[in-house]
């Protein structure tokens, strides 16, 4: 049964402290294997163990990867600060890439956070370190916060 109202629905924060408990994961997070791990209030976590699956034609991790881990990561730690009925979708993305990825940088961790939230835009900045703790990529975002209709 689907909740009728903004009051009956879960926050931003609740849909994804349940989808961690439930071990439920975005189609894209299967396709590219990786997983939100981690969540709290304008902050958010996802992992990932990039391997040839994802190499680019140049023999490296294609850098679609990492932009797609940092661009969960701004947008999940949007997520969380969002009331119950509101979306959000990525306006702009800006990345800086600093360190490549291969089949060998281990475990990858992707950190969002929110820098600021208002009615309708949002901004968020994120990291993406190797197995090794090593920064390899940075990332900005502005997100359009809106009302989902019911």
């Amino acid at each position: 049964m689907t909740p009728d109202t903004d009051a009956e629905r879960p926050d931003g924060l609740g849909q994804l402290l349940a989808m961690i408990a439930t071990s439920r994961q975005p189609p894209i997070g299967r396709t590219l294997d990786f997983a939100l791990v981690e969540v709290d209030r304008g902050h958010a976590v996802f992992t990932g163990t990039p391997g040839r699956s994802v190499y680019n034609p140049i023999g490296s991790v294609h850098g679609g990867y990492a932009a797609t881990l940092l661009d969960s990561a701004c947008g999940i730690a949007v997520h969380s600060m969002l009331a119950a009925g509101q979306g959000y979708t990525t306006l702009e993305l800006k990345i800086s890439y600093l360190r490549g990825l291969s089949d060998r940088s281990g475990e990858v961790r992707a950190v969002g956070r929110v820098v600021s939230v208002g009615r309708r835009v949002a901004f968020a900045e994120a990291t993406l370190h190797d197995g090794d703790g090593r920064l390899c990529a940075t990332a900005s975002s502005t997100l359009l916060v809106f009302e989902q209709p019911r």
